[in-house]
């Protein structure tokens, strides 16, 4: 009996994975370093680096406006110390080890809430949409194939920041109500078989996971919102998932440098919080434009045949 030669079985095995799982994900599985080669070559040619640092800019001079503008909002629902509390908690997660000196610049603001003009107001509205404005420029960029079929209604992206806007202050408002639930959870005891046990530990790793899982749902939400034509939710999903985990793990980088071997207090002086923040910013940008520009590729392999595949 003639036994097939090993390339052949294993030929054989890839097409019959890809009738399986479908032709995309078997050029991803089966050639995951010819996939990131192409995607970073794509990235680099739609000038990534500059396009991150055009929205970390954007992202910078917006964030404390936006900031503003959610904290009077929502401080009609929820004390501001608990609000503020809240916010700086997770500013943590987008601009690390610089929340606290966003949030007394916040408070400081919100001392001298008399001096808030419409004026005023309307100049803080135009800085907050900046960086959503930018994303979806970015996104054009990344997804210039889907432009050419299905344009975006400019009436649409002039409204869509702040359509986001409304939709971060509503996700903060519901995080702020879990949050406050979860560390008075942290204060309570427990009694099992005679040990007193507190809950800190668990509320600490519930917090933690609420606010790993905002970070997906809000990366998810800009995958599908932000480029245009649809995108599947599954793709939009892994993206999120991607990015996150590539966040937390620079997050945690960058924290650590921080506190660590870095002299930026000495080099920046009073520059230093907007230099970091800008730093940290840029990072995240980077990393959401990056995953954005991996699910452009992988919509382009369903277009493409595959070229490790043999011909009959």
């Amino acid at each position: 009996m003639h036994t097939p030669e090993i390339p052949e079985i294993l030929i054989k095995g890839k097409d019959k994975a890809e009738q399986l799982i479908g032709p995309q994900v078997s050029q991803v599985v089966f050639h995951p370093l010819d996939f990131a080669w192409h995607t970073i070559k794509a990235f680099r040619a739609n000038q990534g680096l500059l396009l991150a640092g055009a929205l970390a800019y954007n992202a910078l001079l917006s964030i404390v406006p936006l900031l503003i503008l959610i904290v009077l909002t929502l401080s009609r629902f929820i004390p501001e110390p608990e609000l503020l509390q809240t916010i700086g908690d997770y500013l943590e997660w987008l601009v690390p080890g610089q929340s606290r000196a966003l949030i007394a610049e916040l408070a400081n603001f919100l001392q001298h809430r008399a001096v808030l003009s419409w004026v005023l107001l309307g100049s803080m509205m135009f800085f907050s949409s900046l960086a959503f404005s930018g994303l979806e420029n970015a996104m054009a960029v990344i997804f210039e194939h889907r432009i050419v079929h299905r344009p975006r209604h400019p009436l649409l992206s002039f409204v869509l920041p702040y359509l986001c806007m409304v939709s971060l202050a509503a996700g903060l408002l519901v995080i702020t109500v879990v949050a406050s639930a979860l560390n008075v959870m942290g204060d309570q005891t427990v009694h099992i078989l005679h040990r007193t046990l507190s809950l800190e530990r668990v509320s600490g790793a519930l917090l933690y996971l609420l606010g790993v899982g905002g970070e997906v749902g809000i990366l998810t939400a800009i995958y599908i919102v932000m480029p245009v034509g649809r995108l599947s939710k599954k793709h939009a999903l892994l993206g999120g998932i991607s990015a996150t985990i590539l966040w937390e793990i620079t997050r945690h980088l960058l924290v650590w440098y921080f506190t660590t071997i870095s002299q930026a207090t000495v080099v920046y002086g009073s520059l230093t919080t907007a230099i970091l923040a800008m730093l940290g910013l840029e990072f995240a940008a980077l990393l959401v434009l990056f995953g954005a520009q991996v699910i452009s590729e992988y919509e382009k392999l369903g277009a493409q045949p595959n070229p490790h595949r043999q011909q009959p």
